[in-house]
């Protein structure tokens, strides 16, 4: 099995990104939970460095691509409130599943091409084997806040 030869927090350093702050809950919900050696992920939006949300519905006032970087954009969301609330990357060993909604049109059909924004981001942290979980891909009639993509994550504990 091949793993990554650096630390998440190395590779992550590497890539030259900033997180952005991590988002406190707006509703009843936790945003993050721990049982034993898993670390569930609420569902994030793309919150940028300056706390503000992309915004947008992906066929309507967003392309392809920037729907992709808006999937990036989650990823470090996500990125930063693990490095908040749990100190370090580090901490986490590998991610398991991954569920990405796209708020789209119903004539969009590459919401698996969008999500890889986030899949991407964390295979560059974790390495090919470790970064890259099972994973869903789907499209949504909306999101809270119009925001174009939201995602939710486990991932196994060190």
């Amino acid at each position: 099995m091949q793993t990554n030869p650096m630390s998440p927090e190395k590779a992550f350093a590497d890539t030259g990104l900033s997180l952005p702050p991590a988002p406190q809950p707006l509703g009843v919900y936790k945003p993050f939970l721990i049982d034993g050696k898993y670390l569930y992920v609420s569902g994030h939006g793309p919150v940028q460095d300056d706390k503000s949300l992309i915004i947008g519905r992906v066929g309507d006032d967003v392309d392809i691509e920037q729907a992709k970087l808006a999937a990036r954009q989650v990823g470090l969301t996500i990125l930063s409130t693990i490095r908040t609330n749990l100190g370090s990357l580090d901490r986490v060993k590998r991610v398991i599943k991954v569920l990405g909604m796209v708020n789209c049109t119903a004539d969009f059909g590459r919401h698996p091409y969008v999500i890889n924004g986030c899949s991407e981001l964390f295979a560059t942290v974790w390495g090919p084997d470790n970064g890259i979980g099972v994973r869903s891909a789907v499209g949504m009639g909306s999101l809270p806040d119009n925001i174009p993509v939201e995602i939710e994550a486990l991932f196994e504990l060190v």
